[in-house]
């Protein structure tokens, strides 16, 4: 392996790659990293709950009877396996459990459900029993308050309630709550300050450091979203809380970025060695829907720092997608459509299918959307400055709809 380098010498040398004369492809960067085996390269722990799992996580997001996936991340060493009662209307937790049967000690579980400010106690205990049907198991390791962007789902007395009488009956080991909403900081401060999780999944990648944005795309006049996130991270580390990371990608998969993957890494591989080089983060998650997928990703296990050749190709991602790219955590446009069209869930449809390339995903949850972006077509774009990072969003909600509508 490659030596890795501190963040410090690899902003100064992103630095000097990114902002000096454009970019060149990484193929023309110096020093190729050899290209070990593919598999889990360390393991960790997963803060107060002692697990030991590999930095590199299973994002069942997309399983869909696909068995043989599951079987692949195996071999290869995976052992945390990430799913939800939602995720492709629980096909993904029956495709779980039937791909785990007989190896179900050889891994760690986590599920999810969205109990709100006065779901009850009863409720959540009939998601979770549910969720161990499907997934053909007595006990999952963790169980998570699915998408939390609400403190007020936090001070329900019910989900408390809920997890002493689950974890008394041996169906949970642990709890904690997932998001990438705008309000994610609130609620993470005040799930630590109430010690209510023992392990936080939340979106996070390079476009939320600050020391990324501020030194490589100050010239695009970007800001990080949810600069606050690292400092409330760094909280849950000093309360021995564990962290997982999601959304690493900062939105999509590709974007045009292979012709710049040479020097030992796929942009997802880069973004990902991002995310596992901070202090604040103990593993990562992402979607694996192929042999090949698990394969790449499992390219930036073992890695607990980036790469010196990544910058360039993280600062190429960040210009290519800074028109077009809807931040996790932002709700800056909120309120700006007369018509109330929900403008990041619309966008988040375009980058499923668009930089993805997952349409199916695009067209369930445009479906589900209360207001579609039909109304746009008309409408003289009173939304059309509300992204201060100029995201295009009276082009990218006329064109979701013609994609998706």
């Amino acid at each position: 392996m490659a030596r890795p380098v501190d963040r410090r010498e690899f902003l100064r040398r992103g630095t000097a790659l990114g902002l000096g004369g454009g970019l060149a492809p990484m193929a023309a960067l110096a020093g190729t990293p050899a290209k070990p085996e593919p598999g889990i390269r360390r393991r960790v722990r997963l803060g107060r709950t002692g697990l030991e799992i590999g930095d590199v996580g299973f994002g069942g997001s997309r399983l869909s009877g696909d068995a043989a996936t599951v079987h692949h991340a195996l071999e290869r060493g995976v052992d945390y396996f990430d799913t939800a009662e939602g995720y492709t209307s629980g096909r993904s937790e029956e495709t779980l459990g039937r791909a785990l049967q007989g190896r179900r000690d050889e891994v760690t579980i986590a599920t999810k459900t969205q109990a709100g400010p006065r779901t009850r106690a009863d409720e959540i205990m009939a998601s979770l029993e549910g969720s161990l049907t499907r997934l053909r198991t007595d006990r999952v390791e963790i169980f998570f308050n699915h998408a939390v962007n609400d403190v007020r789902r936090l001070q329900n007395d019910e989900w408390l309630q809920f997890a002493a009488r689950a974890k008394q009956q041996g169906k949970i080991r642990f709890t904690g709550i997932s998001g990438h909403g705008g309000r994610l900081v609130d609620c993470i401060y005040y799930a630590l300050d109430h010690d209510l999780v023992d392990v936080l999944l939340v979106g996070y990648n390079f476009g939320q450091d600050p020391s990324f944005i501020q030194r490589f795309t100050a010239h695009l006049d970007l800001v990080a979203v949810q600069p606050e996130l690292p400092a409330v991270l760094a909280r849950a580390k000093t309360r021995d809380v564990g962290v997982v990371a999601m959304k690493t990608l900062r939105g999509g998969r590709l974007n045009d970025m292979r012709p710049y993957e040479g020097a030992g890494a796929s942009y997802a591989q880069a973004a990902l060695r991002w995310a596992l080089g901070s202090p604040n983060v103990d593993a990562a998650i992402i979607t694996m829907r192929s042999a090949e997928e698990v394969d790449e990703y499992l390219g930036s296990s073992g890695w607990e720092a980036p790469h010196a050749a990544d910058a360039g190709l993280l600062i190429r991602y960040a210009r290519h997608t800074a028109r077009s790219q809807c931040r996790y955590g932002c709700d800056a446009c909120s309120g700006a459509c007369p018509s109330h069209v929900d403008i990041p869930a619309v966008l988040r449809t375009r980058m499923y299918a668009e930089d993805y390339e997952d349409t199916e995903l695009a067209r369930e949850d445009y479906a589900k959307l209360e207001i579609d972006a039909s109304v746009c077509a008309g409408c003289r774009a009173p939304c059309a400055r509300a992204c201060p990072y100029g995201v295009a969003i009276p082009e990218l909600t006329r064109r979701s709809h013609r994609l998706l509508g």
